[in-house]
């Protein structure tokens, strides 16, 4: 069974000496592994499209739940990412939240949309890399379905002047209601929560499409990963590899 469809390189392993194994996140098939053969050869055609964080097209043959990579030809290599480690590093960041939170064999075209248009922003230099980063994992969370409600304070009901954001909940509470909830809550202010309201609503395209100074992207970054790591439970090494290499405590 042969199928060509696009694929966005979220993970490649070296297999022994010359083959890759590949995770995909593809528009046709969703998420799936497949080996590009002789990817690791100087000669491959293959070479370039099927390394990591590459957009590519690929013609895959499938044979009993397995897949193989026959041919492939590069759509966008995001040449930014590789002429900027730190860059590089956090796009492997968002490849591993996609892998994590992607289906396998069901195809997601807003995730795909989301993993793509972020990969461009950070390759083009766009937005500094708090704006993108926290854009990507909010939006991220509205698309596995923990989309956090932010219209007014989950208690009173009015418009939070001090807001907080739940991590357990994920309401927004302003500082009197939130100062006697449990779980850890973590402070906004109005610009960031702006900032929320829109990367939660806007159109794809449109997400990172916001003005915000440092103060309010600093809470922005800090709400919006500290969500993601409480709501997908689990810790991420291209994250805290991330941090490390651009000195972050």
């Amino acid at each position: 069974m042969f199928r060509q469809t696009p694929a966005l390189v979220l993970r490649e392993v070296r297999y022994n000496e010359a083959d890759r194994i590949l995770t995909l996140l593809t528009k046709t098939e969703g998420l799936i592994t497949a080996k590009a053969r002789g990817a690791l050869r100087k000669s491959s055609r293959i070479a370039a499209p099927t390394q990591q964080l590459v957009y590519s097209d690929m013609t895959l043959f499938g044979n009993k739940g397995k897949w193989l990579i026959n041919e492939a030809a590069v759509i966008e290599p995001f040449i930014g990412l590789r002429e900027d480690f730190a860059a590089f590093s956090l796009g492997s960041y968002f490849a591993q939240c996609i892998e994590s939170l992607a289906v396998e064999d069901q195809p997601d075209e807003e995730l795909l949309q989301l993993g793509l248009n972020s990969l461009y922003a950070l390759s083009n230099g766009l937005y500094r890399h708090a704006h993108i980063k926290a854009a990507f994992e909010l939006r991220l969370m509205c698309l596995a379905g923990y989309a956090p409600e932010l219209h007014s304070c989950a208690v009173c009901g009015r418009e939070p002047a001090e807001p907080f954001l739940s991590l357990k909940n994920g309401t927004v509470m302003c500082r009197a209601c939130g100062s006697s909830s449990s779980g850890k809550n973590v402070p906004l202010c109005k610009e960031s929560l702006a900032a929320m309201r829109h990367v939660c609503t806007a159109p794809a395209k449109k997400i990172m499409a916001f003005k915000i100074s440092d103060g309010a992207l600093d809470r922005l970054a800090y709400a919006s990963e500290e969500f993601l790591l409480a709501r997908t439970e689990r810790r991420f090494q291209s994250l805290n590899y991330y941090k490390k290499i651009n000195g972050f405590n």
